[in-house]
């Protein structure tokens, strides 16, 4: 029997809520999607709080009216201003004659991490490992029946604000509607884009949003680091609309249409109508706040306390940077690191300023199966080894 479920995603200039239903091939297919700008968050709070739960109306209505489907329950992702990462590194010594990893040991490690994670402010929404290791072992995302005394683990755990978990559920109650769930944004975008492969070697997303950028490095299944850097595209946009003297609507077509590394004196029009600027005239303006942004990733990077080795690999995501021409190669030569494009999940919604929500999508229909799964006579075992890990 299909499941369907609706998703609504918050980022910092739009709200979308997605329609998805259990697919044959996929995991799941969007079957309606709304969209709905609005004035977002900063530092925490709301930049219109009068003005989200309208904005959340008409997203809901929008993906309704695309689905045929009546929404009265929702899933929530928290976007990474209102949720902390926190990540613990703890051991348990194995037991018995023979000691090797059983599913009960893996359970004490996640016990003991939650213990020593406590007190916290807020609620934790996501436990994921990123590695376990037997005695000096190699990492492994597989310990159970490896042979030895120890059992080391590293946990990440990510804390939902308070504030964001308890406004939000007020207002879908009073549009009459019930949250089943919040989820971490960051995480599922993580989990969805970055490859196993990628994610065994420790790899980091970069998704430059409209009035943010968010640094998330991933490793096993975890997110081990995540910082919110206060710039974004709409920072680009705002640059050029000083410094060319242009209205805003039409810096933002300047900006879409720009492509880096050319040179030349050939006219931009952003519209119909509007002023046209050489190239070298925007330059000026548009790739210095660029050279910021990546100046800030960089240097977010260098201080995280994680090593990345010569084949972790850096993804671009997010609708600041990535949907330019060119600004995706730019960045890689600020970054002196080669910068790849995640591969498309989907063929509805495939554009980078979808990917937080298309991931969230993903991680609410992984969390189902894995819920399912668990209350079938044949899946308990394995299931019950996936709830340990977080999954």
């Amino acid at each position: 029997m299909k499941k369907t479920a609706a998703v609504v995603d918050f980022g910092t200039s739009k709200i979308v809520t997605l329609v998805a239903e259990s697919g044959s091939y996929h995991r799941c297919d969007i079957i309606g999607a709304g969209t709905v700008p609005y004035d977002g968050f900063m530092d925490g709070e709301w930049n219109a709080p009068t003005l989200v739960s309208q904005a959340i109306q008409d997203s809901i209505a929008e993906a309704e009216a695309q689905s045929h489907r009546r929404i009265r329950e929702v899933y929530v992702g928290v976007p990474g201003e209102f949720s902390r990462v926190y990540v613990i590194e703890t051991q348990v010594q194995l037991q018995g004659a023979d000691p090797r990893v059983t599913p009960a040991d893996v359970e004490r490690v996640f016990i003991q991490a939650t213990e020593e994670v406590q007190p916290l402010r807020g609620a934790i929404i996501h436990r994921s490992p990123a590695w376990f290791m037997v005695d000096e072992g190699k990492k492994t995302m597989e310990p159970v029946d490896m042979k030895g005394s120890t059992l080391r683990a590293m946990v990440s755990f990510i804390v939902a604000d308070q504030f964001f978990l308890n406004d939000v559920s007020n207002r879908m109650a009073q549009l009459g509607l019930t949250v089943k769930g919040f989820y971490s944004t960051p995480m599922g975008e993580a989990l969805l884009f970055l490859t196993p492969e990628d994610r065994d070697r420790t790899a980091v997303l970069v998704d430059v949003g409209y009035l943010s950028t968010e640094v998330m490095t991933v490793e096993g299944d975890a997110l081990i680091f995540h910082k919110v850097l206060p710039v974004g595209g709409a920072h680009i946009t705002l640059d050029l609309a000083t410094g060319l003297e242009a209205p805003m609507a039409q810096c933002e077509q300047i900006k879409r249409g720009y492509v880096f590394n050319t040179s030349g004196e050939d006219k931009q029009e952003a519209a119909e109508g509007g002023e046209a600027f050489t190239h070298e005239q925007v330059a000026r303006v548009l790739e210095p706040r660029v050279d910021e942004i990546a100046e800030m990733i960089q240097d977010c990077i260098d201080h995280s306390g994680v090593r990345l080795g010569s084949w972790s690999n850096i993804y671009l995501t997010g609708g600041g940077i990535a949907p330019m021409n060119g600004g995706r190669v730019y960045l890689s030569n600020q970054l002196g690191r080669a910068v790849r494009q995640p591969a498309a999940k989907t063929a509805k919604l495939n554009s980078p300023i979808y990917s937080s929500a298309l991931g969230l999508v993903d991680l609410v229909f992984e969390t189902l199966e894995s819920s399912e799964e668990e209350n079938s006579l044949l899946g308990k075992a394995s299931s019950f080894f996936q709830k340990l890990l977080g999954k």
